[in-house]
């Protein structure tokens, strides 16, 4: 329960409350001038408490998701042991930045070096798909 009483939680346990109490007055007040004759104010009254219970549904979903924690992954079976069980998850494939040497922009035929320099930026993106573009070495 210490989870739920970080600066972080208590501002979202007091906007849940701002929310839901001004929902629901919200709701009250379109309800009183329903009463009145105003007769669109039914359909406000309705959706104010509809709001209000939507943001109950948000805050607890959050706290049942802080609650559970982290997953914490089983332990995993030795190559001796076989492959691995069919309700197991599936690891995420990580692969490593590619590296390549830097080649020089170099003008040709008075082409300008910056669009050379994009171009070979480029190429680079698509001789290397698994890449991202903060693996360029250039």
């Amino acid at each position: 329960m210490k989870r739920l009483w970080t600066p972080a939680w208590i501002a979202r346990h007091v906007a849940m409350v701002v929310l839901v109490v001004g929902f629901l007055g919200l709701g009250w007040w379109q309800v009183s001038r329903a009463a009145a004759g105003n007769a669109i104010s039914w359909g406000y009254a309705i959706e104010w408490p509809v709001f209000a219970g939507f943001v109950v549904f948000l805050w607890w979903r959050e706290v049942r998701h802080t609650l559970r924690g982290p997953r914490v992954p089983a332990a995993e079976p030795s190559a001796a042991a076989g492959s691995r069980p069919a309700d197991a998850p599936a690891r995420p494939v990580v692969r490593r930045p590619v590296r390549v040497a830097r080649v020089p922009a170099a003008a040709v035929d008075g082409e300008d070096t910056d669009l050379t320099a994009y171009n070979q930026y480029l190429k680079w993106l698509t001789d290397n798909p698994g890449a991202k573009p903060g693996d360029y070495p250039g």
